[in-house]
């Protein structure tokens, strides 16, 4: 993965995945269920959104960590954002789903509504060709972190269909509250599951904390785990509640 040294410290949210990669493959467990057939598990896709600077490919090996059979059948996806300039980077040209003006992230940084809009057309794409392809849209999960975090939050709420769910780990909200007229019933019945670290500097831990009272207020029901000692990255215990999280919300095979 190639890394950009920048003079404020956006390289954190460069090396905070890569981190967790090779952490999560470290302390894998060796007692892996047995698998049973993959026509008994229904057909589900994930769909994971990485953060700022970042790519897909460098975020792949978190699949090893779903070994549950449920997964047998389960589709992944790893797209890696376009590269363009980001502000709070002073334009330098990185992996970015939507640009960002300021590090750290707070409950009342400026949004950049525009680009993210764009973004989400393009996830929605991604998410409507899976289910032409035969997936049950309540088997569709979008994940993401940090900004792709963000970007989920904004890719599930404004799709037009209920999904399994969207799952935002260290994310903020990316848009107004006027984006609320916006949410279609369908879309107010897809689950959100929110991990945020305690200790998180670079989207603060409040950033995080202004999410669940907007999701409540605009009727859509968000689980919120907070994580004390967890700064900017994912630890393997927030994969393994969403492993089981998703199992709880597939649907069975016919």
């Amino acid at each position: 993965m190639k890394l950009i040294v920048l003079a404020k410290p956006i390289v954190l949210f460069i090396l905070t995945v890569s981190s967790t990669v090779l952490f999560i493959l470290l302390s894998r467990p060796s007692n892996q269920s047995s698998p049973r057939p993959a026509s008994m598990a229904a057909r589900s896709f994930v769909l994971w959104l990485h953060g700022l600077g970042d790519s897909g490919p460098a975020n792949e090996p978190i699949k090893s960590l779903f070994t549950s059979p449920e997964f047998r059948n389960t589709k992944w996806s790893f797209p890696t954002a376009p590269s363009t300039p980001v502000s709070c980077n002073y334009g330098a040209v990185m992996p970015s789903w939507f640009d960002i003006h300021e590090i750290p992230m707070t409950s009342n940084s400026p949004r950049e509504e525009a680009g993210l809009l764009k973004a989400v057309q393009n996830v929605h794409k991604m998410i409507d060709k899976e289910i032409e392809a035969g997936t049950n849209p309540s088997n569709v999960f979008v994940c993401g972190f940090s900004q792709g975090g963000a970007l989920t939050l904004a890719s599930v709420l404004l799709y037009p269909k209920t999904l399994g769910g969207g799952a935002v780990f260290s994310g903020w909200l990316p848009f107004n509250s006027s984006m609320v007229e916006q949410i279609k019933p369908e879309a107010k019945r897809t689950p959100i599951l929110w991990s945020h670290g305690i200790a998180d500097n670079m989207v603060l831990f409040e950033a995080g904390q202004a999410g669940p009272p907007f999701l409540e207020q605009a009727g859509v029901s968000c689980e919120f785990k907070a994580y004390p000692g967890l700064g900017h990255s994912i630890a393997t215990e927030e994969l393994k509640h969403l492993e089981s999280w998703i199992k709880t919300r597939l649907q069975s095979s016919s």
